[in-house]
């Protein structure tokens, strides 16, 4: 996979990040809102990928391809990031009976999407444009 591991890795970071910040513990409602974000993560890294991939069959080198792909997705990703982000606000703020699981839920997507989102944005294209390079140098030399 050329950039979906690093884009779950910034998000599970994130959301461990968060939770160790918060004082809240790796319990089984965090787990849960992990497994969640791991898969808006990767849907976010699959479509930047796959739109690069398709800029490279029309003849883009892959600095080039990745760049647009990255212009071409960057506003469906921040705006469903951002709705997810909010969505989950009040599970992050819950206070009252039950608040404890809904918390932890809330806290580790809200830091897993914003790590997400903002690392991989960067890191996705990177990844893809080093990656190409050295298939692209092997297919040549071999």
């Amino acid at each position: 996979m050329h950039g979906g591991d690093t884009d779950t890795n910034a998000a599970i970071c994130g959301a461990l990040l968060a939770i160790w910040f918060r004082g809240q513990e790796n319990d089984i409602y965090f787990q849960i809102g992990l497994i969640t974000l791991i898969a808006l993560a990767a849907k976010n890294a699959i479509l930047i990928i796959e739109f690069a991939v398709l800029k490279r069959e029309q003849g883009f080198n892959a600095y080039d391809a990745a760049v647009q792909a990255s212009k071409m997705r960057l506003r469906p990703i921040v705006m469903t990031s951002l709705a997810f982000t909010l969505g989950v606000m009040p599970l992050f703020l819950a206070t009252g009976a039950s608040s404890a699981s809904q918390r932890a839920i809330g806290t580790g997507v809200l830091g897993g999407m914003v790590a997400g989102v903002t690392l991989g944005l960067f890191f996705i294209p990177l990844f893809f444009v080093v990656i190409e390079r050295l298939f692209v140098q092997r297919k040549a030399h071999a």
